[in-house]
């Protein structure tokens, strides 16, 4: 894992990283999310992974991680999940 940008963004009280992961296969936003936690000895809870992207045939995979330092700042911040209709009324 190659660190590419390391900012600390103190106002929103989380750490933002640009890393690069090499892999033969897509290794998933949970994958990922264990990675950083593990290297950066931060909670896996506060670890939230924006994106994972690579080229066509391409090993590197270029991945944006935000490691927040409390659940509260986190919960502030980041988009809350939609709720499924319920079906039927």
């Amino acid at each position: 894992m190659e660190i590419k940008k390391d900012f600390s963004n103190k106002l929103l009280k989380r750490r933002e990283l640009a890393v690069i992961l090499e892999k033969d296969s897509n290794p998933g936003y949970e994958h990922v999310k264990k990675e950083v936690a593990q290297k950066f000895k931060a909670d896996e809870n506060l670890v939230v992974v924006k994106k994972v992207v690579s080229g066509f045939g391409n090993n590197e995979f270029k991945i944006d991680v935000f490691i927040y330092g409390d659940e509260e700042s986190m919960k502030k911040i980041e988009p809350k999940k939609k709720e499924k209709k319920k079906e039927g009324k």
